[in-house]
């Protein structure tokens, strides 16, 4: 790798390291309020019942009579059932951002509007420690989901504009476990917080102290050259030879990808009449693929995000569950070596998703060790993680160029959805995830399984370019197990294209993973 290579590698893994922070913040919130807050006539009533049930503060309570349990006054205490707002505002934030975030970062560029988000980000997690007020915090929370998506949308694109073709399979897989670190780093961290104001200040001042080593991330090469901006790659040219030469290769892939996309444009269809992209979305295939695909990103958030934001209702600590949790995901920066393909890798990893949630449901009823329930629900997590990551690619392959980018757009506003209505589903009275809930996380998966054998299988085929070419991609066939941890065969001189053009990956690549 170049210097420049490097450097947006680790600026940007710094950058997913600390998003993970804010991410998880209401997990950390409502335990220390559990842990700390209680009245202040020393009946010893904890607020944990209120929070977990979203009842409000008795009559005749006001913040003054609230306090930690070293009896100082804390005006927090006082209105902690607004807390169960912000992750529900944060999602809501996150579905904001995910429907202008890209459009601005195209016109101004990733690398301003990344540097923008991630100020915005650092200062979130600092202003409440200073101001603790309940609509400041709502607003923040909200705020803070929109920078955390916009941040995942310039991260994505930048690091897969600055990766050779070759290797564009890797930075869906290294930056989400750099969050998944940060995951790890930040548990810890709230351990050692005692009071709200300590747990906003050690979450928010290494992002605010690691600023300035975000001003030498570059620009996107392929930006800079739809721009014209010769001026700045002359510059990177200039950094060294190995610069040099990783953005020769990097340029000639972005030209030649532009100059097949204007031929294409110009190219007269066949019978002289173009059906509208409506036409195209009706068509029986995209319709049936979309609402595939549709499906499985809604279940995968909703599986997902269950976990994760209820993590501390397995009986064991929120804390050490929160680090386990993060180090659950860390083997899915080995998916880009499983060489199995789309369709069954897709399978494998939602049964084993839906079977692992289901035995622990079924553990759980019968009063099983909390380590145990909670290891098969991480392992269920594990596995829909792998599986969002396959989609990234799959529904790129799936869907024909002329409605490509709308149809990944259909399909990421559904994983924003199922995101959104995971943070309505109250918990039970005890605080633990529901019945119906975990019904729905660990049934999810197991029907996007069985809808997955009506896909063909994408790994090796020319991307389509209109609905007669997604007619003709290979029917279903039974998986071959013999494919696992196999070399790729390379695909034949007649092949017309094998890799997905970096055009499509880099618009589309950004839309589905600011998610996880």
């Amino acid at each position: 790798m170049s210097p420049l290579q490097m450097s947006v590698y680790w600026r940007l893994s710094l950058v997913f390291f600390f998003t993970s922070f804010l991410f998880f913040l209401d997990i950390f919130t409502a335990a220390i309020v559990a842990a700390t807050c209680h009245l202040g006539n020393n009946t010893g009533v904890s607020v944990r019942r209120g929070a977990l049930e979203g009842n409000q503060s008795l009559p005749g309570q006001d913040e003054a009579d609230w306090m930690t349990e070293s009896g100082i006054g804390d005006s927090v205490c006082g209105w902690t059932d607004w807390l169960s707002y912000g992750q529900t505002l944060y999602m809501v934030g996150l579905l904001l951002g995910s429907l202008f975030g890209g459009a601005i970062s195209d016109r101004y560029g990733k690398r301003p509007v990344l540097l923008v988000c991630v100020c915005l980000h650092a200062m979130c997690g600092l202003v409440p420690a200073i101001l603790p007020q309940p609509h400041l915090f709502l607003a923040i929370r909200c705020l803070t989901g929109v920078c955390c998506c916009c941040i995942n949308i310039c991260s994505f694109s930048l690091v897969v504009e600055w990766t050779l073709p070759a290797s564009r399979l890797w930075p869906p897989a290294f930056l989400p476990f750099c969050f998944s670190l940060g995951t790890m780093g930040g548990a810890p961290l709230a351990w050692l917080s005692s009071t709200w104001r300590q747990l906003h200040l050690l979450l928010a001042l290494p992002q605010l102290i690691c600023l300035p080593l975000y001003l030498s991330i570059p620009e996107s090469p392929r930006w800079l050259l739809l721009k014209r901006r010769t001026d700045a790659l002359d510059s990177y040219r200039s950094n060294s030879p190995a610069d040099k030469h990783c953005l020769d290769l990097l340029l000639d892939s972005a030209w030649s990808d532009l100059q097949k996309a204007t031929e294409a444009q110009e190219e007269p269809p066949p019978g002289g009449h173009a059906p509208s992209d409506i036409m195209h979305l009706r068509h029986p295939t995209v319709l049936l693929r979309l609402f595939i695909m549709s499906y499985l990103s809604a279940a995968s958030a909703l599986t997902y995000f269950g976990i994760c934001m209820n993590i501390g209702s397995f009986g064991v600590g929120v804390y050490s569950a929160q680090f386990f949790s993060g180090l659950s995901e860390a083997p899915c920066l080995l998916i880009p070596l499983v060489r199995l393909g789309r369709r069954p890798l897709s399978m494998l990893a939602l049964f084993l998703s839906g079977a692992a949630c289901f035995l622990s449901l079924l553990l759980s009823r019968y009063n099983a060790k909390p380590e145990l329930v909670m290891s098969l629900a991480l392992l269920g997590k594990l596995c829909i993680l792998a599986a969002t990551f396959i989609s990234i690619l799959y529904s790129i392959e799936l869907f024909p160029t002329v409605v490509r980018q709308r149809c990944v757009s259909l399909v990421n506003l559904c994983f924003r959805l199922g995101c959104l209505v995971n943070s309505l589903v109250p918990p039970n009275s005890n605080g633990a995830i529901s019945l119906a809930a975990m019904v729905v996380y660990s049934s999810g998966p197991i029907v996007g399984c069985s809808l997955c054998l009506l896909l063909p299988e994408t790994s090796g085929v020319p991307l389509p370019d209109s609905v007669e070419d997604c007619d003709r991609q290979p029917r279903p066939r039974p998986p071959s197990m013999s494919a696992l941890w196999r070399t790729r065969k390379l695909v034949s001189s007649q092949t017309r294209k094998t890799e997905i053009p970096p055009a499509e990956k880099d618009d589309t690549h950004s839309g589905l993973i600011g998610a996880v």
